[in-house]
């Protein structure tokens, strides 16, 4: 019974001591209702003061002169003319922070500024802090750089198949200095499963790569004190690793460095790494003595990229006749750019992670991570999984045509389950894929759809599976991977300290919950102090989906050991049993006595006059056997996994080869929805970036280096006008790892909408599209090359069920 049907009830005075009981303590009061974000007036009405809305007196200006070449060696660098310009108070080059920095420790390979070779055009050369942006920029073309130009790669297998010109030194005497990381694993007999097979599908597939173009450009201030103590204000969605890598780079005491995470405008993991601006605004500001901001323009956000790593990827994959996955062989290269970022990271989950949902007898990837000339690769949602889920997806679709088996049904005979693990050792506890199949099956009319569609309209179907949360911090340490603070006013007002990262996901709000849930508290009474080094317990940052598990839990934790001290306090001054008492909606009741409560701050001023300040701290660290003994066997281990489903329907056009993605229903298996608000929000935004992708977008080069379309003008993304229908269909397994059941749901919805466009263009107009993105161009050729094979004999007419209109020949 909720709360509200209880309350009406005892107004007809037709409520037990029992059923009241039922409805404090069983139902909750907040978790799972359609509540507002706490965040959400500020921002919608622009009052949020962002990175760049920060000005501190004194603030000078400043800019990075970038390479033009995509690779060359550094001769010499003269500053002397800009240091004369008038308004110009300070520049370095790479020789004045002479460190590398790195988000991985063991993989540091970048400089703040370039000291001895630049290796993509953007690459940052040196850094000028003047008076305002015009005098900084005047400044940059006074500066002479001597390059000697070498030879550059832009393409990963041209870069591969050429050690002697390497990008980086090697690492080991006879090593490829273009290999970032190489990664093989196997799991069974996949060359004799293979050969057992009924059908083999095999297939190369391509993913160019994407950016993330999040509203905001990256932005940073640097201010050193008097006393010595830098603070760092910052669009990074990690400011705990930038913490320490500043202190580390520019040889500070980490206890005088502070980083401060304003609100962010949109990250997508474009900015869950250090950034060479954080370093330049912090650099010239010891030098300066006054604050000094950078401003990425949008131009520069394209070169300082990270995103989605293109991919080249060769599979084979073999089933039973009865559609059970035998073995799976992937072969994989990564195009990595020009510097490591998350790169050791990424090569292990372009094949660790495609081992769920499905059931695999045997297992083997392959995966090379190449350097490039190109703006380093790095996470971009659904990090190092979106690429291969697209590619074993379209596999199994071929699977399922070869055996003629529904793609859907085919998908059902290999789910994994649940309290199992994967071929490569992962433990799946909750698994609610099953449902998400059914849910979006249903909603979709995928039975009277599929391949029963006219010509030039289908339907097609893909799932997959994400981590929610790494099961290991970047840096190997045994302490909690988050941990909240909370204070408690007497007044009822509850204050939350934590270093969590809200990058537009919800995580403030999350927060806000737990503790009105717990405390029984309302909302706005929830007071949340998030993202500042100085003053929040360590939270490793905004990646990987982990926030709502890892510091969802480090609340409830600490707001546990509160409500335990309220309870027991008003319980002896009713002379009951602490379980008799519930802190709900503003009021401390007496389960067996409706008519004794009191209001919530009466309560908490009990138990303080009791125990003295009410404060707690909460933490959350992941278990430790979810995973195999083997190298590598930790990275993509989570401690839940969600699960998503998608049904594409789709329309092409044979004249111009133009995809219209009609709609996409989304089924995706969360634990528990905390607010189905927005949990719905982040589900129709992974799907809408998984489309975007799909259809339009691509981060490529011209053979000089140069972005083709460094601009939001020129780099396509779909508009409000040109987005599907998006249908939410929440699934909740409730994992027993997560906060209330809660898993992720902020990038795992988006692995499916590639894979299952792709699957619904074949069923329309029966061509496979295995390169990314589905430009008309591309459909178009493809039809023209299906039309030719057709009046050459070698395939018949496209045809579904007998109602179905066949292809016509080219040119009819």
């Amino acid at each position: 019974m909720k709360l509200e049907d209880f309350r009406e009830k005892q107004i007809a005075g037709a409520a037990s001591d029992e059923e009241l009981h039922e409805a404090l303590e069983r139902e909750f009061q907040v978790i799972g209702r359609r509540l507002r974000r706490t965040d959400g007036l500020a921002k919608s009405s622009g009052r949020a003061i962002f990175t760049d809305d920060i000005s501190l007196p004194g603030m000078l200006h400043a800019k990075i002169l970038r390479s033009p070449h995509p690779h060359a060696r550094i001769l010499g660098i003269d500053v002397s003319k800009a240091l004369e310009l008038d308004g110009v108070h300070a520049i370095v080059t790479g020789s004045d922070v002479p460190e590398t920095y790195g988000i991985l420790p063991w993989a540091r390979d970048e400089y703040a500024l370039c000291i001895d070779k630049v290796r993509y055009v953007g690459d940052g050369v040196a850094a000028v802090a003047a008076v305002d942006e015009e005098s900084a920029n005047e400044a940059l073309d006074l500066i002479e750089v001597e390059y000697e130009v070498l030879p550059y790669f832009l393409d990963a297998e041209e870069a591969l198949a050429h050690p002697e010109m390497p990008i980086h030194e090697p690492k080991k005497p006879d090593a490829n200095g273009n290999i970032s990381k190489h990664v093989r694993l196997e799991f069974g007999e996949v060359d004799k499963l293979l050969e057992d097979s009924e059908v083999i599908a095999e297939a190369e597939y391509y993913f160019e790569g994407t950016t993330h173009t999040a509203i905001e450009p990256h932005c940073a201030i640097g201010w050193f004190d008097t006393s010595g103590k830098l603070t760092v204000w910052s669009t990074t969605q990690v400011p705990h690793y930038l913490h320490r890598e500043l202190a580390r780079v520019l040889d500070l005491d980490v206890a005088k460095v502070r980083v401060i995470q304003p609100p962010i405008g949109g990250a997508f993991g474009g900015k869950s790494e250090p950034f060479d601006l954080e370093f330049c605004v912090a650099k010239l500001a010891m030098i300066t003595g006054r604050p000094v901001k950078i401003l990425y323009t949008r131009e520069e956000v394209f070169y300082a990229h990270r995103g989605r790593h293109p991919m080249l990827m060769r599979y084979r994959t073999g089933a039973d006749k009865n559609g059970r996955i035998q073995a799976v062989d992937a072969s994989t290269i990564l195009d990595g750019g020009g510097y490591e970022s998350f790169g050791l990271v990424t090569t292990y989950y372009s094949g660790q992670l495609i081992t769920a949902p499905y059931t695999m007898e045997s297992y083997r990837f392959d995966s090379t991570r190449v350097y490039t000339n190109k703006p380093c690769s790095g996470p971009k949602r659904g990090h190092g999984s979106v690429q291969p889920r697209f590619a074993i997806e379209v596999q199994l679709d071929r699977l399922a045509e070869a055996l003629d088996i529904d793609p859907i049904e085919l998908r059902r005979r290999n789910l994994l389950g649940s309290d199992t693990r994967t071929v490569n050792e992962f433990l799946v506890r909750s698994n609610g894929f099953l449902e998400c199949l059914g849910a979006v099956e249903h909603a979709s009319d995928w039975k009277d759809k599929y391949r029963q569609l006219p010509y030039g309209r289908g339907v097609g179907v893909a799932g997959s599976c994400y981590i929610s949360g790494t099961n290991y911090p970047i840096y190997p340490n045994e302490m909690p991977q988050s941990a909240v603070q909370l204070q408690v006013d007497r007044s009822g007002r509850v204050a939350v300290f934590c270093g969590a990262s809200e990058i537009g996901q919800g995580s403030d709000s999350m927060l806000a919950y737990i503790v009105s849930e717990e405390l029984g508290v309302p909302l706005d009474y929830v007071r949340i102090l998030a993202a500042d080094t100085d003053f929040t317990p360590v939270d490793l940052g905004a990646y990987s989906s982990r926030i709502t598990l890892m510091c969802g839990n480090a609340c409830i934790d600490a707001a546990g050991k509160i409500k335990k001290l309220v309870k027991q306090a008003v319980a002896d001054g009713w002379d009951c049993k602490p379980k008799q008492v519930a802190l709900a909606g503003g009021w401390a009741f007496d389960v067996k006595d409706t008519g004794r409560k009191m209001p919530i701050s009466e309560a908490f001023n009990l138990a303080e006059a009791k125990f003295g300040t009410l404060g707690a701290t909460g933490s959350y660290n992941t278990p430790k056997d979810i995973h195999g003994d083997y190298r590598g066997g930790t990275i993509g281990s989570s401690p839940a996994y969600s699960f998503t489903a998608h049904v594409a329907e789709v329309e092409v056009d044979r004249d111009t080869g133009f995809v219209d993605v009609r709609k996409i229903w989304i089924g995706h298996d969360c634990g528990r929805a905390l607010n189905p608000v927005l949990v719905e929000g982040q589900m129709e935004g992974s799907a809408y970036m998984g489309f975007a992708e799909a259809v339009m977008e691509q981060h490529i080069f011209k053979e000089t280096g140069l972005h083709n379309a460094p601009s939001l003008l020129d780099y396509k993304i779909p508009t409000s006008l040109d987005t599907p229908e998006l249908e939410s269909l929440i699934v909740e397994s409730v994992d027993p790892e997560g906060p209330y059941g809660a898993k992720e749901a902020g990038e795992g919805p988006l692995h499916p909408s590639i894979p299952a466009i792709a699957n619904a263009i074949y069923d329309a107009v029966g061509v496979r599209i295995d390169r990314l993105p589905f430009t008309p161009p591309r459909v178009w050729m493809a039809l023209q090359l299906r039309a030719d094979r057709e009046k050459a004999g070698a395939l018949a007419p496209w045809k579904r069920e007998s109602g179905r209109t066949p292809l016509p020949a080219a040119g009819d």
